[in-house]
């Protein structure tokens, strides 16, 4: 960590030490364990401070030279800094990066484009749809009318026949691709044919990859959605948070979308600190980043499998990897609970085609703590050998702590 941030640590540890007992122990429990989570990584420091800036004391609803409050000159800049970033990262005519989190974005999203009762084409829940693709739990699902479409029963791919089929059944006002855990890329060019056939909005919901996107190792959404939904921590590597991309025409229709009509001030501490991780993600080094994490996503599925584990699609392209851990005597709870005690982080999710719980773990983080493919192997055996219920618990718990304690995530 920075001088600055032991100082601002001193400074809690006298404040308020029950809370800065908790804020070390999070930052232990994130040094000692494997962080598999597939939405998860780790910020810079440079991140970080933006994120604990004076920026955390500015109100500033409304958007640069038309603020309801005064005050906002320095805000207006990191806000516009933001924006030209993030438009020249992806190759966009329009960003919004005020959104709060990814949900937020897709919500601006549909009330750019929809209205109430409107009908809506997205990937099923089941199959890797997000919360926000027609959850009835979720506002998606109680105010828009969702048909779901699946994954081929055999390949684990989208299934394209089936979604033309649909779409021109019934005809939606949008299009929705994207999923939380589909490990392949998205055939935007295909989506964009069809959404174009039956006369509907193309809406890219790129929260996982849109990273991968940002250091060439996917394929943009940008040129073919009439808007892209995104986060900026996943493998953007940024602070939690959301962003939209679009054309000029529909920038207007997307900003009063996220203020006034989804959400109030935007958090600018949170602004400054997506500016930060945009500029970051322009470099090579980033370039270089995300395609190592591409490699490590492939070797750790190919040492799953060859360890006994079924992974979904037979592989993946990005950092995400899906895989039904029944071979090996375990259900997917049972599974993430047995690694969970280990030290090794990760989720569970649904595997299509039948009430199954496989894992959903990504490589995003343990690449950013300089983890390569030769750490994978390691990886995949030990969760092998963990659900096998081979050898000691303790003993795997230390072969955790041993190998995240090489690759800290913040180097004092």
């Amino acid at each position: 960590m920075s001088v600055t941030h032991t100082l601002e640590a001193d400074v809690l540890r006298r404040q308020d030490p029950q809370l800065a007992d908790i804020l070390h122990g999070e930052l232990d429990r994130q040094s000692t364990t494997l962080q598999l989570i597939a939405a998860e990584n780790f910020t810079s420091p440079a991140v970080l401070a933006a994120l604990g800036s004076p920026l955390a004391n500015k109100y500033a609803e409304g958007y640069p030279g038309n603020r309801y409050h005064g005050g906002c000159e320095m805000v207006d800049v990191a806000e516009r800094l933001a924006v030209e970033r993030a438009k020249d990262l992806f190759g966009a005519e329009h960003a919004n990066v005020q959104s709060h989190s990814g949900s937020s974005a897709v919500l601006a999203a549909y009330a750019a484009l929809l209205r109430p009762g409107d009908t809506v084409l997205a990937l099923g829940l089941p199959y890797g749809g997000h919360l926000t693709h027609g959850s009835p739990a979720n506002f998606s699902g109680r105010w828009f009318d969702f048909v779901p479409y699946g994954v081929d029963a055999e390949t684990g791919l989208i299934d394209h026949d089936q979604v033309r089929t649909l779409a021109r059944t019934h005809r939606p006002k949008a299009i929705v691709c994207g999923s939380i855990a589909y490990p392949r890329h998205i055939d935007h060019a295909f989506f964009r044919e069809v959404a174009d056939e039956v006369g509907a909005y193309l809406i890219a919901d790129a929260a996982h990859p849109i990273g991968l996107v940002a250091g060439g190792a996917a394929p943009s959404p940008v040129p073919f959605a009439d808007i892209v939904c995104a986060t900026t921590h996943k493998v953007l590597r940024g602070p939690r948070g959301g962003m939209l991309l679009c054309g000029s025409d529909l920038a207007e229709r997307v900003d009063r979308a996220v203020f006034p009509f989804t959400q109030g001030g935007a958090q600018m501490h949170t602004v400054a600190a997506k500016a930060v991780a945009f500029g970051e993600a322009a470099t090579p080094a980033f370039a270089a980043y995300v395609h190592q994490v591409v490699a490590n996503a492939r070797t750790l599925a190919a040492g799953l499998a060859a360890q006994g584990l079924v992974v979904t699609t037979g592989g993946t392209d990005t950092h995400l990897i899906t895989a039904d851990p029944s071979p090996l005597g375990v259900d997917g709870r049972t599974a993430r609970l047995r690694l969970a005690a280990a030290g090794v982080v990760l989720d569970s999710c649904a595997l299509p085609h039948g009430d199954v719980r496989g894992l959903r773990l990504g490589t995003a983080a343990v690449t950013t703590q300089g983890m390569g493919e030769e750490e994978m192997v390691r990886v995949a055996a030990l969760i092998a050998r963990v659900l096998r219920g081979e050898g000691e618990s303790h003993t795997a718990r230390e072969e955790v702590r041993e190998l995240a304690g090489g690759f800290p995530p913040y180097p004092r």
